[in-house]
């Protein structure tokens, strides 16, 4: 930290100790401590101070969840027609408390449809999909600041994909696969720098990959399973590897074992090993959904089909799973989630 930046943060403290001060300071607090001067605000935005915290243990680590919305909260209040809204919650495993981000402003009745999500330096980034009521592919990006609690627009995906990887490797995010307007599976890759607001295209995958998942292992981004245009439907047991290093990917066989789709539902061993939560946990066989939190899990899911959804917590990965109390704002369906670590 460059302490000579924000000298004086607090009349009458050291710098250093002022720092501590504001350091010790939860995330839900920041969007108004920032309104106490310039510099205090100059400093709860800098990234400087994002890493400064997340050194000395003082961030939290939050599920990000697509999750369908209550009926009656469409535009007016009245009874939504086709399928459901959704929007962005948030679950604090160490608190137990549930927030939801406010809409983004270009969709305020619910987010494209199928869009993805990931996160940058405590911030959330969301991504593609359709458009909620044309059902067109979209290729907005928003970026969501936890500081200011306020969206605001990201450079557009440089191409139309839809049910691609996406995972944040280094700062920024790598997106691979999914298919394009015309159903025809994709190979390319993009990385998407969220601070500087520029994609890059990277080297292709071996091959087509829709419906894949995208996971961070170490240094790797990993896209798993997903098909070609030919064989719809019939997963890949293989995985693409790719190091931001040296640029590259590796092609990674009898990665995914599982029979299912992999969206939103891979998990990683102690061993490095793909494992499906689906058949790990039957409290959500159906309509999976895992969130690794650092020595925690978030799941949720079904027992079975168009059975009620169930959320949990496990510690570790074969621990007990412990359901948590959802008040009813909180109970639709989760489409998919990541890892926030504000």
């Amino acid at each position: 930290m460059y302490l000579s930046e924000f000298s004086e943060l607090i009349p009458g403290l050291p710098e250093e100790l002022a720092l501590e001060c504001l350091t010790r300071l939860h995330y839900s607090t920041h969007r108004v401590s920032a309104q106490v001067c310039r510099r205090w605000r100059q400093l709860l935005h800098s990234r400087g101070f994002y890493y400064h915290r997340k050194q000395f243990g003082y961030t939290r680590k939050a599920a990000c969840l697509v999750q369908s919305l209550p009926v009656g909260s469409g535009c007016n209040g009245s009874k939504p027609i086709g399928p459901p809204g959704f929007g962005v919650s948030v679950f604090d495993p160490d608190s137990g408390d549930w927030d939801r981000i406010d809409p983004v402003p270009k969709y305020p009745d619910g987010l494209p449809l199928f869009c993805q999500v990931t996160s940058s330096e405590g911030k959330l980034v969301v991504m593609g999909g359709w458009h909620p009521t044309s059902y067109e592919p979209v290729k907005d990006v928003f970026v969501f600041e936890f500081t200011f609690r306020r969206w605001r627009r990201g450079k557009d995906m440089p191409e139309t994909r839809s049910f691609f990887a996406a995972g944040e490797l280094g700062g920024r995010i790598i997106i691979a696969g999914g298919h394009d307007g015309s159903k025809n599976a994709l190979r390319s890759a993009w990385v998407y720098d969220v601070r500087r607001d520029e994609w890059a295209e990277l080297t292709s995958m071996s091959q087509e990959r829709d419906e894949c998942e995208g996971v961070v292992i170490g240094s790797e981004f990993w896209v798993v399973s997903g098909y070609k245009t030919e064989s719809q439907g019939g997963f890949e047991v293989s995985a693409e590897s790719y190091d931001l290093g040296t640029g590259q990917w590796r092609r990674v066989e009898d990665a995914w074992t599982a029979t299912q789709c992999p969206k939103s539902c891979v998990g990683v061993g102690k061993d490095g090993k793909l494992f499906c939560w689906a058949e790990l946990a039957s409290e959500v066989r159906a309509g999976a959904c895992g969130v690794e939190l650092g020595r925690r899990t978030f799941l949720s899911g079904s027992a079975y089909q168009g059975g009620p959804q169930g959320f949990f917590v496990m510690e570790g990965q074969n621990g007990k799973l412990e359901r948590i109390e959802v008040d009813e704002e909180f109970l639709g369906i989760v489409q998919s989630g990541c890892c926030v670590e504000i």
